[in-house]
């Protein structure tokens, strides 16, 4: 057993025994005394779901990964500091600035989305000190925060939209609204435990109207599709500041026809006109109206801007010009002619998967994009944007390191595939030359040789070569047979008793002790029987995802470090 692997070891029986007797001291603290953390990167930006520019500063840019905490930039996206690094939490989904004194920032905890594979948050923050210092506000249980509205005239007042908690029902959701800087909260607009605030937007000359986009979903925690959607979703609008609320429907899908979240976008230049992206199975689409929300048509049906809904619906307008609008989606999209025609101005490489467009107000050819890939800035119109390789922001799902000397350190990042970093470098940092990608899936397991470091296998499962660069697809079984059942992340992992054994986890054991040339079932099915959907989802178990095809699979495989054979070692 290596030293590394003897230290993983000692960390890990730390964190447990601490973990399991809570206050109790297992290891004398001294030992880890010299024990401080580094970056080591990768300087690739991560998903991001949360961007603001400071108009009348068109350099000052904010940004907040999903898992990243705050991050500024005071150069037009050069380079990006940490702000947040203190609080107790980094999933962040929504930030704010306010227009009328730039210092004040609110921060929305949580990643804001309904997604497969999430972190939740405690609620938001705020920055009277240009994000200097924080301070807590409240909305804890609301575990998803989408949008934070500021008054353009009163730092304030300040509307904040909660999705509420992704698996299940309760009441800390809607739309909250402060008039005391976030000291307390009133909810405004509420329906019921299972329909959260989704989407915020003021009408830019009279900040007493607002819009709100209501969404009725839940995350099933066993599945890797969409969110479940039920009734009680719809666009709402106040006259009154948020006193009272009506819904607008004409023209607009409903609940017969499946409809899910809504995106809105004002025209700063005529605020009678709105767009809105709905998600919907027979009427999703871009929707325009020209008498402030009261009634709608769809004008564009293309499954490019509006498809993934409960991924994307980002719709934003240009301040100057009510016909030029931008949509965020799989790419970043532009039309000058109010929705009709769209052209991709921004995409692969260096991003996909686009949630959220900002302009400035003063100046629309700066434009930010927050993508799952960080955050990247125009200032010419999108004509040319700034790196995502500035920013260690990576969410990564899984990470394990190998036996060389220096250890190098492997991980899955989402939607940019994996990386490999060395723990040290000879050049005095880590830098591009010190990290590349080895051959595995975004959200995969990573399990390096241990007989070999040039052989990393992951996923599914892949095995890389180093030596020669090649990926090779050495998986047990054809995934999509329907035979066996794979989640997102499967566990991969060597044994420590054995190096020739590589394990992999379905709802059962795989094992292969050839480099993954032959597999061997080495248990029953370990997972529970399909019990269809659970009762406490309601309405929502009439998704089309119902069916629970991808419940029940391994999530952790743990072989004995001991030097004794298992019993899964003898089977």
């Amino acid at each position: 057993m290596t030293s590394i692997y003897r230290f993983c070891c000692l960390l890990f029986s730390l964190v447990c025994g601490i973990c399991a007797a809570g206050s109790a001291q297992q290891f004398d603290r001294q030992l880890f005394q010299e024990l401080s953390w580094r970056m080591i990167g990768p300087f690739r930006g991560g998903r991001t779901v949360a961007i603001s520019g400071v108009p009348g500063q068109q350099n000052v840019f904010y940004m907040a990964p999903n898992n990243g905490g705050v991050w500024k930039s005071t150069d037009y996206g050069r380079t990006w500091n940490p702000i947040f690094d203190d609080q107790p939490t980094g999933s962040i989904g929504a930030l704010a600035v306010a227009p009328s004194n730039p210092d004040i920032i609110y921060v929305g905890s949580g990643e804001g989305l309904r997604r497969p594979d999430l972190s939740t948050g405690d609620g938001i923050y705020k920055s009277s000190d240009g994000g200097h210092a924080w301070q807590h506000l409240g909305l804890r249980d609301g575990q998803q925060i989408s949008v934070i509205l500021v008054d353009p005239h009163d730092p304030n007042r300040v509307f904040v939209a909660v999705v509420g908690h992704p698996y299940g029902p309760n009441a800390e959701r809607g739309v909250f609204r402060s008039l005391d800087g976030g000291l307390t909260w009133k909810k405004i607009l509420y329906k019921d435990e299972d329909t959260g605030g989704m989407d915020l937007a003021f009408d830019p000359s009279n900040p007493q109207i607002l819009y709100a986009d209501m969404w009725a979903s839940r995350r099933p925690p066993w599945t890797t599709g969409n969110s479940f959607d039920g009734p009680g979703s719809g666009l709402y609008k106040s006259v009154d500041g948020g006193e009272t609320w009506h819904q607008l429907t004409k023209g607009l899908p409903t609940w017969t026809n499946r409809l899910g979240r809504i995106g809105l976008g004002v025209a700063p230049s005529d605020p009678s006109r709105l767009y809105a992206l709905v998600d919907s199975p027979a009427r999703g689409g871009l929707y325009r109206s020209d008498d402030a929300g009261e009634s709608w048509e769809r004008i564009n049906a293309d499954g490019r801007v509006w498809g993934r809904g409960s991924d994307f619906a980002c719709v934003r307008v240009d301040p100057k010009d009510k016909n030029t609008i931008y949509i965020a989606n799989i790419s970043t999209y532009r039309s000058t002619d109010a929705g009709a025609n769209f052209t991709a101005i921004k995409g692969a490489p260096g991003g996909d998967d686009y949630h959220t467009v900002w302009i400035n107000p003063e100046n629309p050819k700066i434009i930010a994009l927050a993508v799952d890939q960080g955050a990247t800035i125009s200032v010419n119109g999108g004509q040319t944007w700034s790196s995502w390789y500035n920013q260690p922001t990576a969410q990564l799902y899984h990470v394990i390191t190998d036996n060389q000397f220096p250890y190098w350190v492997y991980g899955g990042q989402q939607e940019s595939g994996s990386v490999g970093t060395s723990s040290r470098s000879d050049t005095g940092e880590i830098s591009f030359r010190d990290w590349y990608p080895v051959g595995v899936e975004e959200y995969g397991y990573v399990a390096p040789d241990p007989l070999d470091p040039n052989l990393i296998y992951g996923g599914k499962v892949t095995k890389f070569n180093r030596t020669t660069a090649q990926t090779q697809d050495v998986s047990p079984v054809v995934l999509r047979t329907g035979q066996f059942r794979f989640n997102r992340t499967e566990p991969l992992i060597f044994s420590p008793v054995d190096p020739h054994i590589l394990y992999f986890g379905s709802n059962v054991l795989f094992k292969t002790t050839d480099g993954g040339n032959h597999w061997q079932i080495i248990s029953p099915d370990l997972t529970r029987e399909d019990p269809g959907v659970p009762s406490n989802l309601g309405v929502f178990a009439e998704s089309d995802d119902a069916q629970g095809k991808h419940r029940g699979v391994i999530y952790s495989i743990a072989p004995s470090p001991k030097d004794v054979k298992t019993d899964l070692d003898r089977h």
